[in-house]
């Protein structure tokens, strides 16, 4: 959280001197969205697209900030307008796991999957998509394949845990959708064999 306070301060400064500097408006979202923030941090994002049309990360943080205020059913379409800008940005995996937590929470369970599948794939290194996939192949009931991708993403991640996850994902929102969209992908943490503590 400090770092998302001084993150937060340093671009408000900047945008103090170049207020119409787009990436600055989504760096100013993301740290909104990510801070129990998401209709400011949206509206950001919004703002930047408004300068600059193309901003491809623009449209993703879009897509997650509607994760937090309850409308995941949006994420797919932000998601894939900045595919389409950008296919091979460096950050398309965080694009497409936008799009996995989405499908997880809306209960999508295959769909989730094969986002997740693609994030990883994009990049095998970065342990979210691998926790992710585990929630949602357990909660498919294909046990041995959740705890394959629980310990890809232990390899990567090895102090990852149940109450660590629920502490992160609920310091993102407290929006009442949100929130009960989140137990069924605890849930598949705990069925997949993360850890508790």
């Amino acid at each position: 959280m400090a770092a998302l306070a001084a993150a937060e301060a340093n671009v408000t400064r900047a945008l103090s001197l170049v207020p119409d500097h787009a990436r600055g408006h989504v760096t100013l979202g993301f740290v909104e969205i990510v801070t129990k923030r998401a209709t400011q941090g949206i509206a950001e994002c919004e703002h930047a697209l408004e300068l600059d049309r193309n901003l491809a990360s623009a449209y993703s943080f879009l897509g997650l900030g509607k994760i937090f205020i309850g409308r995941a059913e949006d994420t797919e379409a932000h998601v894939a307008e900045a595919l389409r800008l950008s296919p091979r940005d460096t950050l398309a995996y965080i694009w497409m796991l936008h799009t996995g937590l989405a499908k997880l929470h809306l209960g999508s369970w295959e769909q989730a999957a094969a986002w997740l599948r693609r994030a990883i794939e994009a990049n095998r290194n970065h342990p979210h998509p691998h926790f992710a996939l585990a929630a949602a192949l357990a909660q498919l009931g294909r046990l041995d394949e959740a705890h394959s991708a629980v310990q890809a993403g232990l390899a990567l991640f090895p102090t990852f845990a149940i109450s660590r996850a629920r502490a992160d994902y609920t310091a993102r929102s407290d929006h009442p959708t949100y929130l009960t969209q989140l137990e069924p992908i605890l849930e598949g943490l705990h069925k997949a064999g993360v850890p508790e503590q």
